[in-house]
């Protein structure tokens, strides 16, 4: 197994991006199915390899790991018109894949790329999975911070808004009709099935813990994803929104991905 890390002039960022990749090479031949793997508000790419077994399991199932940086965006456009911030969305759902794919020996196909992230990693997962359906065949979600529009406005504000992230969204009345959404994305791809008579839609795993405070939300959207068409394995479990959660939740989510990545002989 190889850990690389690389530096690169995102065009969407606007700026050098920094993201680490691990890399199954000794066992398993190339190209890799690929897991863009999204961290949570507060933290960075450095705390999955630290709280998890995801370098074990990346290299005994032939899965390379890309771990970008999202700052504190919520994997998201930057709401500043014209500014030097950048576009985070953009970036992880479809910018990194492209530069990824140039630099490693990476599958190009969508059922070999998928997504996953914890927490506000998880709505990255959700919304950029959605929005960037045609890179990604399945996103993986670890109590996804989707509580933005899933719970009252006064919970949001009280309990839903641990670092100021609520800014992030704007105005939540205004944005609820726009891509921050994951339900108004879900609704865009309906209209994308209906018009081509093809199911754009990943497949979804989404995880959460019975006592998280996140669990209704994720439950919720796991409900209107299943109901609008999209292949949906929802599991709640003892835990809370905690990265031994996620942990104990990793060996199921590499089972359910698949990969099928050939042995080195």
């Amino acid at each position: 197994m190889a850990f690389l890390e690389f530096e690169f002039d995102s065009k969407t960022l606007k700026r050098m991006a920094k993201f680490s990749a691990i890399i199954p090479y000794e066992q398993f031949e190339p190209p890799y199915p690929t897991l863009y793997l999204l961290h949570g508000l507060g933290g960075n790419s450095s705390r999955w390899l630290h709280y998890t077994n995801v370098r074990y399991l990346a290299e005994s199932q032939g899965v390379a790991v890309i771990l970008p940086s999202g700052e504190n965006s919520f994997y998201l456009d930057i709401p500043v018109e014209d500014g030097c911030l950048g576009d985070f969305g953009a970036y992880v759902g479809d910018e990194l894949v492209q530069v990824s794919r140039e630099l490693l020996p990476l599958s190009r196909e969508r059922q070999d790329t998928w997504i996953s992230g914890m927490s506000m990693g998880g709505y990255g997962a959700y919304r950029n999975g959605l929005k960037y359906c045609d890179n990604f065949g399945k996103a993986a979600i670890f109590a996804g911070a989707v509580h933005f529009y899933e719970y009252s406005r006064d919970w949001v504000r009280t309990k839903g808004n641990t670092r100021g992230e609520l800014k992030n969204f704007e105005d939540l009345d205004v944005t609820e009709k726009t891509d921050r959404n994951p339900r108004y994305l879900i609704g865009q791809i309906q209209n994308r099935n209906q018009k081509d008579a093809i199911n754009h839609f990943p497949e979804f795993y989404i995880a959460c813990g019975t006592e998280d405070p996140l669990l209704g939300a994720n439950e919720a959207l796991a409900k209107a994803l299943g109901d609008a068409g999209a292949a949906v394995t929802f599991r709640p479990g003892a835990g809370g929104h905690t990265f031994a959660f996620c942990n104990d939740n990793l060996p199921s989510v590499f089972s359910w991905l698949n990969p099928q990545t050939k042995a080195r002989a």
